[in-house]
């Protein structure tokens, strides 16, 4: 059994350099419209005033996957979450160039949204390009690990679809074995080609481009909540 006190550590710094004078009049700026509110359930009504889907990325880095979903499906309403205030600001300098409105930001802990979320109530999760943990010892730091993914499958609904994206090996194999052993999820491959190459549907991020720039190989999963 996974212990809980496990799952709710955050590893890993949350702050990276100091933000520079237009980083920080932006986050005062622009946060307090996108932020998730500090009480009470996290559903549509509550977020965006109507019935809309929920999708939830764990760990948005700078928020390029995020703002060109949320850009592509503006019926949709996107929660991200994400440790490291450098991911925010990168975020909202995003949101802001786009002009989009129907994200939520959570500077923090992905496991605190799902915490929050009613059960059964997000369409689509993403988790992609995650710290790897490479070493045997720090494997119980990876989020693909029983314990946090017991808790996004009850905040999926039965059909959500849960992508996750990775140019790190050991991740690689790592999120097949785990996917394999949960009893909540299917992996949705029917041919190599179908976790080789990126749908048109899954907008690139930066760390994926950086991988390829290096000749690195990139696997794209994609399973659904059963």
């Amino acid at each position: 059994m996974t212990d809980p006190a496990t799952i709710r550590r955050l590893y890993g710094r949350r702050t990276g350099h100091k933000l520079r004078i237009g980083q920080a009049a932006m986050l005062e700026a622009d946060l307090p419209a996108f932020e998730l509110p500090a009480e009470g359930p996290l559903n549509a009504p509550a977020l965006f005033g109507d019935t809309r889907p929920l999708w939830l990325e764990i760990g948005f880095g700078r928020g390029e996957h995020m703002v060109a979903q949320a850009a592509a499906n503006p019926e949709v309403g996107l929660i991200g979450a994400e440790p490291f205030l450098d991911g925010v600001v990168g975020a909202l300098a995003g949101i802001r160039e786009a002009g989009v409105t129907n994200i939520r930001l959570h500077h923090g802990d992905a496991l605190d949204v799902l915490d929050r979320l009613p059960p059964a109530s997000l369409a689509r999760a993403f988790l992609l390009h995650p710290d790897p943990w490479p070493k045997v010892r720090h494997a119980k730091r990876r989020f693909v690990n029983p314990g946090p993914l017991a808790l996004l499958a009850r905040a999926l609904q039965p059909g959500a679809e849960l992508r996750i994206g990775t140019d790190h090996p050991v991740y690689c194999g790592w999120t097949l074995m785990q996917m394999a052993r949960s009893p909540d999820f299917e992996w949705l491959a029917q041919t190599p080609s179908d976790w080789t190459s990126r749908p048109a549907d899954w907008p690139p991020t930066r760390y994926e481009q950086k991988a390829l720039r290096e000749g690195k190989e990139v696997w794209y999963f994609r399973f659904r909540r059963r």
